[in-house]
């Protein structure tokens, strides 16, 4: 689990490189703030358009998962190198996309590999795998908080953890419990919500992706503006952002816990029902005591992602066995478009309604998550 864990957290950085220098660039490059959110945007395009590739090719399910998760490693850190010699967002903006999309070769499949190592206690062998990349998603505002190193330095690095991650992950085998081996058939894709277990927790999943990737994305600059009256990010931002997003590490190994021994459905629900509450009540608290906006946000935190997992769990335990991985990519591409979405309307939102009411769009994700639940429960 541990191996597994280091592995996935060294091979996804290069996801969040670009992130981390993102001040820097603004200099360098001369980027304006919706340049910036593209060189993010463009990450998850890519893993979009390279977990449907995926699907469509029934690449984890046809070949070894940690041999996919090798290639997509040295793809996503070759592509993050070439940022060394982008000028601009013209240039970055096609490798960002390229990241993304080797990187959908390392996500799904790591959870894949992690699951035959399980059948009791998948959902917190899981949780702790989600967890280790929510962790990675904050470091991104540790780095800012202290101070960040050259832009090229960050990127290098980033790619030489990459490298190290996929020959971890290369030599994780597979456990005691595999999936069937595959054979190629490009309409299993099609064929994956036929399934109504499967349809109903990807529907879960669907809501919770509408608010976790805005909340993620959109936390550092809320807190900026409720915190500060001159709304500039400081370093007590960027370190509440990093324990914000941070804290849903252990909030994904409490929901794989809750998950294993009192229902992965009553879970998913209890975390989307908590976190849509947080998301229509910390707009309201714009004005209130800085610290009181940071706890909420901490319970946010805790909430949002500590589903994740228990929504894959459910797929390897619904699909087709022989198709596990063509099933849990397919769920991870539609999950990444929704949040796509999602982080282009908050600031819209902003515009339109201030951050008063903004993230409180986002709480029908979770409402309709909780009716999938409710009716993937009274399927078992």
């Amino acid at each position: 689990m541990g191996q597994l864990s280091l592995a996935l957290i060294l091979a996804m950085s290069t996801w969040f490189s670009a992130s981390a220098v993102i001040p820097q660039l603004r200099d360098d490059w001369g980027l304006s703030s919706g340049a910036a959110a593209w060189l993010t945007i463009a990450v998850q395009l890519g893993f979009v358009v390279g977990a449907i590739v995926s699907s469509l090719f029934n690449l984890s399910d046809l070949l070894s998962p940690r041999l996919v998760i090798l290639g997509g490693a040295l793809g996503a850190a070759a592509a993050n190198a070439g940022l060394l010699g982008a000028d601009g967002a013209a240039s970055a903006l096609p490798l960002r996309a390229l990241t993304g999309f080797c990187l959908a070769g390392v996500y799904p499949p790591a959870l894949k590999l992690m699951a035959t190592w399980f059948k009791k206690g998948r959902g917190l062998a899981l949780g702790v795998l989600v967890g280790a990349i929510t962790v990675g998603s904050a470091m991104p505002h540790l780095v800012n908080g202290l101070g960040g190193l050259d832009w090229r330095v960050t990127v290098l690095a980033t790619s030489a953890l990459t490298v190290v991650g996929g020959v971890v992950g290369w030599t994780v085998h597979e456990g005691p419990s595999p999936f069937p081996r595959g054979v190629f058939n490009p309409r299993q894709a099609g064929q994956v919500f036929a399934n109504r277990g499967v349809r109903l927790a990807s529907l879960g999943y669907f809501g919770h992706m509408w608010e976790l990737y805005a909340m993620w994305a959109w936390f550092a600059v809320f807190f900026a503006e409720a915190a500060t009256p001159s709304g500039d990010p400081s370093s007590a931002t960027a370190y509440a952002t990093f324990l914000v997003i941070g804290i849903g590490g252990l909030g994904c190994i409490v929901g794989g816990i809750l998950g294993d021994g009192w229902g992965r459905e009553r879970t998913t629900s209890l975390m989307m029902l908590v976190s849509g509450a947080c998301a229509l009540l910390i707009g309201l608290l714009f004005n209130a005591p800085t610290w009181l906006v940071l706890v909420v946000g901490l319970v946010w935190g805790f909430a949002v992602v500590g589903d994740s997992a228990q929504f894959s769990t459910m797929i390897t335990e619904h699909a087709d066995q022989a198709y596990v991985g063509t099933a849990l990519t397919l769920q991870l591409a539609l999950g990444f478009t929704l949040s796509v979405a999602t982080l282009w309307l908050i600031p819209v939102l902003v515009e339109a309604v201030s951050w008063r009411w903004a993230f409180a769009f986002l709480a029908p994700g979770p409402a309709l998550g909780v009716l999938a639940m409710r009716r993937l429960e009274s399927l078992r």
